[in-house]
């Protein structure tokens, strides 16, 4: 795993390089955009058609959602009960405490963790991947997550979490994945060679555009105190109790590992969007991104030990 781990740091870092080193006949930031667009767009869309189209949604489908919501709640319970605390010892702005609580509340379940558990376990995690993240994940994100960001918002801009749900590709292929699968309509291999091609870009583009996405400029001494709490509770507590939940719910083996590893992920990029739209603490939102997937290498590792029967 510690090499597995190793070698998704380095693609990681090609990203970050690139980064540095693109051509200037455009802006870092179109660099990143154009590429996450490409991945969020299409690529990952064609994922989910390709993998869900023909997945069995069984029981092990709710044991997946209701693992991944136990490791959300958990995880902004958690950061909540430590604000209140660092705030009896030290000042923590509005924007500082939104930021905080995103970034311990939601995991880079896909853009991290699909090619680590693809590369771990197999290709056949991508199916729990998707319905890690899209039954559960990212419907809180755009909805509670919004709502949360917005109870911190520094500006006057508002949103409607529904709106923001029609927003998203991946979920609109979700839905048309799904009634593909019950309707038991079978894929023309015509398309089914076309998903597959198109789905073999996701991991490593996922990989660059996260190495894109991380600032380390933005990490300072001064914020460990605030970022040490987001990196505890996201890398081992609310995994910790993700755990208990889905073997509760029977999950088990391989499915088991590939839950908690997905749910012991670092922050998700996609956060940094959101401290931006709300005027949060988009800097030390970016910290955390770093500070938390940097330690993930030794985390992550250390889960693929534990579960290991």
């Amino acid at each position: 795993m510690l090499a597995v781990m190793l070698q998704m740091a380095l693609m990681i870092a090609a990203g970050m390089l690139w980064q540095r080193l693109a051509p200037d006949h455009m802006s870092a930031l179109a660099h990143r955009r154009a590429l996450t667009d490409l991945v969020f767009y299409i690529l990952l869309p064609a994922l989910v058609l390709d993998i869900l189209w023909q997945a069995p949604f069984d029981a092990s489908t709710l044991s997946i959602a209701l693992t991944a919501l136990s490791r959300l709640t958990v995880a902004a319970l958690c950061m909540w009960l430590t604000l209140q605390l660092l705030q009896r010892v030290m000042t923590v702005s509005r924007a500082q405490q939104g930021a905080l609580m995103l970034a311990a509340t939601f995991p880079n379940a896909t853009y991290l963790g699909l090619p680590v558990t693809s590369e771990v376990l197999g290709d056949w995690t991508h199916e729990i991947v998707l319905k890690f993240d899209l039954f559960a994940c990212t419907p809180v994100l755009l909805t509670l997550g919004m709502l949360m960001a917005q109870t911190y918002d520094q500006s006057e801009h508002k949103s409607h979490p529904v709106r923001e749900l029609m927003r998203v590709p991946p979920l609109w292929a979700l839905l048309l994945a799904t009634v593909l699968n019950v309707g038991h309509i079978p894929q023309p291999v015509m398309i089914s060679h076309a998903l597959h091609t198109l789905a073999g870009g996701v991991v490593p583009l996922m990989l660059i555009a996260l190495g894109m996405s991380i600032r380390w400029d933005t990490f300072k001494l001064k914020l460990i105190p605030l970022l040490l709490p987001v990196c505890v509770i996201g890398l081992l507590i609310a995994p910790l109790a993700a755990q208990h939940v889905a073997i509760a719910l029977g999950l088990h083996g391989d499915q088991l590992t590939a839950c908690i590893l997905l749910a012991a992920m670092p922050t998700m990029v996609f956060g940094i969007v959101i401290c931006e739209r709300y005027r949060l603490d988009g800097a030390l939102y970016a910290a955390a991104v770093f500070m938390s997937t940097l330690l993930s290498i030794g985390s992550l590792s250390l889960w693929f030990v534990i579960l290991q029967p």
